[in-house]
């Protein structure tokens, strides 16, 4: 323990960041184990990288950036029912699982505990994770299988996540047998000198990886194994807050399987062109997302000669992929983009640090990042009253209100 101690303290030493160990002594000795094994597993050299970087991230990019051409889901025709026959033979023979990214709180909306948790204002007071298990088992039923479903919970609200899912009998789903849970990344926290930032529990303060991070967590996390294990071969991927996602698509599997194809992912149209969204895009040959901050103008209002918006399919996280293609992504790192946020936060004095504003950078991977990593991916515009109803807002877009009413619509509800 000493030893340990000794070469942790050096290692701190050497890159600036003793001030780590400045409370340690007021630790209780759980709290000094905690706080070892943290700064044990620190990657210092990358937090360097990643703090030098800051101010180079907006430098102009040379990537040529192109159109993506798309499956329109309404316009398939003939092909629509060849496509929904070959993924449907796919899920009868269960080679599909879902995975649910349920890392966040509901601070948002103003709700204490694991945003999954969050009753969104139906007259059944169903949570999300309860509207998104029954959508999984409604299909499940339909195909005469049980989708397994992975969930990716944080380090800040496993335990709740977990707790839950066990109040509520795991939704009819048995725990490590057809349902999963897993922990993402998490990356500590700089201030603006690049020094890491202590929390209020003592801990070196972190902050989730991003959904980048969901890759790396199903193959570190043994989930790709296990996946393999039940027979799967095609992955869904989705967020915990659109409670209208169909996470068990035929159509997108049979377009996907029949196009050779290791991953498809879905689109909506954009509602106009200053929408703040991603949009599906080719970069430098290879299927892309542009983030809305780094459309310009013009390109954002180009139109074809049907009038449609060229960059206009944006990117609403429903994602499905080749196992193969999860785990060849979940070895290779994805670059961090810089978040400037408001952290509370106890100073190299012991005083603690509450910020009127932004004081500290958090790092992040976006799922999007790895696309590149693809020869080619297919795109199937779908819906927004159909399959896009999200839950960011405490109110106005993508809020509660907006996301019930779309609901209601869809399952023809009072």
């Amino acid at each position: 323990m000493e030893d340990d101690f000794e070469e942790i303290k050096w290692n701190l030493k050497k890159y600036g960041q003793e001030h780590l160990l400045n409370g340690y002594n007021n630790l209780s000795e759980t709290k000094q184990k905690q706080l070892l094994d943290q700064l044990r597993h620190i990657d210092y050299q990358l937090l360097n990288s990643l703090y030098n970087n800051i101010k180079k991230e907006n430098t102009t990019s040379n990537d040529k950036i192109t159109p993506i051409e798309y499956f329109d889901k309404e316009k398939l025709y003939d092909d629509y029912d060849v496509y929904k026959a070959i993924g449907e033979k796919a899920i009868r023979n269960r080679k599909l699982a879902a995975v649910t990214m349920a890392g966040g709180q509901g601070t948002r909306l103003g709700h204490n505990g694991p945003k999954g948790t969050f009753d969104i204002g139906l007259e059944s007071h169903k949570s999300l994770f309860e509207l998104l298990s029954d959508s999984l088992k409604e299909q499940g039923k339909k195909y005469g299988v049980i989708i397994p479903w992975f969930i990716m919970t944080s380090r800040e609200n496993n335990d709740q996540t977990i707790e839950f899912f066990a109040k509520h009998r795991f939704f009819g789903y048995e725990k490590d047998k057809n349902i999963f849970f897993f922990k993402q990344g998490e990356l500590p926290m700089l201030d603006t000198e690049g020094k890491i930032l202590i929390g209020e529990d003592g801990l070196v303060k972190e902050a989730a990886d991003g959904h980048g991070g969901i890759y790396e967590a199903l193959v570190k996390n043994g989930m790709t194994k296990k996946m393999r294990e039940l027979g799967v071969e095609w992955i869904f991927i989705g967020g915990v807050d659109n409670c209208l996602v169909k996470m068990v698509d035929p159509v997108l599997m049979g377009i996907a399987i029949s196009k050779h194809v290791t991953a498809a992912g879905k689109s909506v149209v954009k509602a106009n062109p200053q929408e703040k969204v991603g949009v599906f895009c080719k970069k430098n040959g290879k299927p892309s997302v542009v983030e809305y901050t780094e459309i310009p103008k013009e390109m954002a209002e180009m139109t074809d000669e049907k009038g449609q918006l060229v960059y206009g399919e944006s990117h609403i996280l429903c994602n499905l992929f080749n196992i193969d293609a999860v785990e060849r992504m979940g070895n290779k790192p994805l670059p961090y983009h810089t978040a400037f946020k408001k952290a509370t936060y106890i100073d190299k004095n012991g005083n603690k640090v509450v910020p009127d504003g932004p004081n500290a950078y958090k790092f992040e991977a976006f799922l999007f990042d790895a696309f590149g990593e693809l020869d080619d991916m297919a795109i199937l515009r779908v819906k927004r009253e159909e399959e896009f109803a999200p839950v960011k807002n405490a109110t106005g877009t993508d809020s509660p209100e907006t996301a019930r009413e779309l609901y209601r619509k869809f399952y023809k509800l009072k």
